[in-house]
């Protein structure tokens, strides 16, 4: 089950068998917008409902992934003693204005801190997955080429004859391209 499907039915007590598109999409609003510090006021503009709703969401949320909250919490522990955070693959992302006396620099900074250990790993992950790619493609001797990156999509041009093998040797390095307690799973 797919974590917008599973938050829905844990959250919002949905069935997934019978969980409408919308249902999905408000659950998928609630998984980024808290990991990335939404207040119970933005969640409800985002979403169209009241900000007790909102803020009822968030609170079950937290209540339901504990290792949000603790991950939060810890990452926001790190940037204020550090101002700095890494990716899971250690490139450095420094946050001076964690320390910031203008609540509105700090309050972008925290978001900023915890957005970075994600966001900075995923592009990682992808810029990783266009080498090891890259470097297969000229191996083999292939004609097809990667034309182009969109955040975590891969664009190529591809000689017909060779779409089958590309297909499977990108998806092959892109879900091998770091190993985790999860897998990464490419379409």
């Amino acid at each position: 089950i797919d974590i917008h499907t599973l938050t829905a039915a844990e959250v919002f007590g949905v069935d997934p068998a019978t969980m409408s598109k919308e249902t999905r999409a408000r659950a998928k609003a609630v998984n980024f917008g808290i990991v990335y510090g939404i207040s119970p006021f933005g969640l409800a503009a985002q979403l169209g409902i009241d900000q007790k709703e909102a803020k009822l969401y968030i609170e079950t949320y937290f209540d339901r992934y504990k290792g949000v909250r603790a991950f939060i919490d810890e990452t926001l522990e790190t940037v204020r003693r550090d101002q700095a955070v890494k990716t899971h693959f250690g490139r450095i992302r420094p946050i001076p204005d964690i320390q910031s006396r203008n609540p509105n620099m700090r309050g972008f900074a925290e978001r900023t801190a915890v957005n970075t250990p994600l966001q900075g790993t995923a592009a990682d992950l992808i810029k990783l997955a266009m080498l090891k790619i890259d470097a297969a493609i000229a191996q083999r001797n292939l004609k097809s080429r990667m034309t182009l990156q969109v955040h975590d999509e891969l664009l190529f041009d591809v000689v017909p004859e060779e779409a089958e093998d590309l297909q499977q040797l990108v998806k092959h390095e892109m879900e091998h391209v770091a190993e985790f307690s999860v897998p990464i799973v490419a379409e």
